[in-house]
C-alpha cells in the first residue's frame, strides 16, 4: 500500500480537529510539538514522494524492438519518478500463445505489479469481428484475469498496437495504415472492455504523427516494427498511461534530437490525458474508493449513511459533530439544527481515499447536495470538471487553507468547465448551483 504526503497531511489535519472537537486535556505545549513532529515527518519524506510503479510487459517483438520497457524507465526517472520493469517477449507471440506458455504465469505471478502489460501479435486484433471473438479475444481476457487473480490492485493494460505502414495487403479492410489503425483501435477497446482493462493508445498517437509530422519516421525498414521514434513515442504514450502524468519536459531523448523528442511528448499528451475515459485509464491510486451516500432516517435528524466504495477494507467516519464511526453503513442522529460537513476515510489493500459531504439539518427536513461531479487532470496545472447540472466555481484553496488565482474556460458545454491553477498540487474547490454548494476535491497527483 503506498502512502503519499497528501494521505498523512489529510490524518495530521483530520487529527487535529478532533483533539478540538472533543477537547481532550492537552497542553497547547504538547500539541505544538506533536504538530512540528508531523510537519517535520512531512517535509522529511519529501525526498521520497516519487512516484513509484512496477510494470510487467507481456507481448513480442514489438515490445522488445529498441528495448521499450528501459526507455520508458529512463524516460521516467528523467521525470524525477521510479520505474521496476520486466518482461515477456517471445517474437510472434499471440494472446494464446502467452496463455499457453507456463513462463508467462510465472512472470504475472512474480510479485504484485501495479500494471501487467498485454499485447498480442500485430495482425490478430485486426482480423474479421469473428475469428478475433474465437482466437483472440477469449485468451486475451484470460490473461487478465490471471493478473487480477495474482493480485486486487494490480491492472491489466492492452499495448493498443499501429497499422502497419502500408496496411497488410491480405484483406481489403486493413490494406492501408488507416484502416489497419481503426480496426486495431476498436478491437483492444473491445478487449479491453471485456476484461475490465485499459489500453495505452499507442496506434491512435501513431496516426497522429503520420498525420501531422511525415517527416517524423515511426517504422523500421519493415514498414512493421517501431524504430526508434517509434518505440520513443511508445514509452511517452506509456508514461502518460500509467502515471497519468505529461511526458513532456522528460530529459531523457536516447538517440533523438530534443525537437524531435518534444514533438513525440506532446503528442503522447493529448492522445492520452485528453482522453483518459475513451482508454479506460485508472491511475494506481485511485483504485481506492469512496463515496457518501446519505438518506433521511426514521426522524428529521436522524441521517442513515452508506459508502459506494471500491477495494476498501477499513472505513473511518467524522460526522461533522464531534462523533465518528468504523462502520461500512452507518446511522447517525444529529443533536441540533445545522450544516455539518461529513469526512469518510477509507483504507483497503490499493491505498486512502477520502470523500466529503455537505448536509443541512433543519427541525423540518433533511436537505442534501452532493452533486455528480467528476475531475479529470488534463496536464500539471489544468483539469476538466464535468458536472450532471450548470455550476459556478467560487473559490479554490489549497491543503494549508490558502485561496489561490484560478482561471475558468467554458469546455464544449455549460455543463463542463477546464480550470486553470498556477502550480500541480491538491486543492479543494468549492462550487455552487441553484440547490446549493459542494466542494470538491483535485486528484491526489497529475
Amino acid at each position: 500500500m503506498k502512502f503519499k504526503i497528501s494521505d498523512l497531511f489529510t490524518l495530521f489535519c483530520f487529527l487535529a480537529t478532533m483533539t478540538f472537537q472533543f477537547r481532550f486535556r492537552v497542553k497547547f505545549k504538547l500539541f505544538m510539538r506533536l504538530s512540528l513532529f508531523f510537519l517535520s515527518l512531512l517535509f522529511s519524506i519529501k525526498s521520497f514522494s516519487q512516484d513509484s510503479l512496477s510494470v510487467l510487459f507481456i507481448g513480442n517483438s514489438y515490445v522488445y524492438t529498441y528495448d521499450l520497457p528501459n526507455v520508458l524507465k529512463n524516460l521516467a526517472q528523467s521525470k524525477g519518478d521510479i520505474l521496476t520493469v520486466a518482461s515477456k517477449t517471445n517474437g510472434g507471440y499471440t494472446f494464446q500463445n502467452h496463455v499457453n506458455d507456463p513462463v508467462t504465469y510465472s512472470k504475472i505471478h512474480l510479485t504484485d505489479w501495479n500494471y501487467v502489460v498485454l499485447q498480442g501479435q500485430s495482425q490478430e486484433p485486426s482480423f474479421p469481428y469473428a475469428q478475433v471473438n474465437s482466437s483472440t479475444l477469449p485468451f486475451a481476457v484470460q490473461l487478465a484475469d490471471s493478473v487480477y487473480a495474482n493480485s486486487s490492485c494490480s491492472q491489466a493494460v492492452y499495448f493498443m498496437t499501429w497499422g502497419r505502414q502500408n496496411g497488410d495487403s491480405q484483406w481489403d479492410s486493413i490494406n492501408t495504415f488507416d484502416k489497419m489503425n481503426q480496426r486495431l483501435r476498436d478491437a483492444y477497446l473491445r478487449i479491453a472492455d471485456a476484461a475490465n482493462g485499459s489500453v495505452a493508445p499507442a496506434g491512435p498517437a501513431w496516426k497522429y504523427i503520420r498525420d501531422n509530422y511525415p517527416n517524423i519516421n515511426l517504422f523500421s525498414a519493415d514498414g512493421s516494427h517501431p524504430s526508434f521514434e517509434g518505440t520513443y513515442l511508445n514509452a511517452c504514450v506509456f508514461y502518460a498511461s500509467l502515471y497519468h502524468k505529461s511526458p513532456v519536459g522528460a530529459s531523457y531523448y536516447g538517440t533523438l534530437d530534443s525537437g524531435t523528442a518534444t514533438i513525440l511528448q506532446q503528442c503522447a499528451r493529448l492522445t492520452v490525458l485528453d482522453s483518459l475515459d475513451t482508454w479506460k485509464l485508472v491511475d494506481s491510486d485511485s483504485l481506492t474508493q469512496v463515496n457518501i451516500v446519505a438518506t433521511m432516517g426514521s426522524s428529521a435528524t436522524e441521517v442513515n449513511f452508506s459508502a459506494n466504495s471500491n477495494l476498501v477494507s477499513n472505513y473511518f467516519w467524522n460526522f461533522g459533530d464531534g462523533t465518528t464511526s468504523n462502520m461500512a453503513s452507518p446511522s447517525h442522529t444529529y443533536p441540533s439544527a445545522g450544516t455539518y460537513y461529513v469526512q469518510l476515510i477509507g483504507e483497503g489493500p490499493c491505498g486512502i481515499d477520502t470523500a466529503f459531504y455537505s448536509l443541512i439539518i433543519s427541525t423540518a427536513t433533511i436537505s442534501t447536495w452532493n452533486l455528480s461531479a467528476s475531475i479529470n487532470a488534463l496536464s500539471s496545472t489544468e483539469f476538466l470538471l464535468t458536472n450532471s447540472s450548470r455550476f459556478k466555481v467560487n473559490q479554490i484553496i489549497d491543503v494549508t487553507g490558502k485561496k489561490i488565482s484560478y482561471q475558468t474556460i467554458p469546455f464544449e458545454d455549460e455543463n463542463s468547465l477546464k480550470v486553470i491553477v498556477p502550480n500541480s498540487g491538491i486543492y479543494f474547490i468549492h462550487c455552487s448551483t441553484e440547490n446549493g454548494e459542494y466542494t470538491l476535491k483535485t486528484p491526489i497527483k497529475f
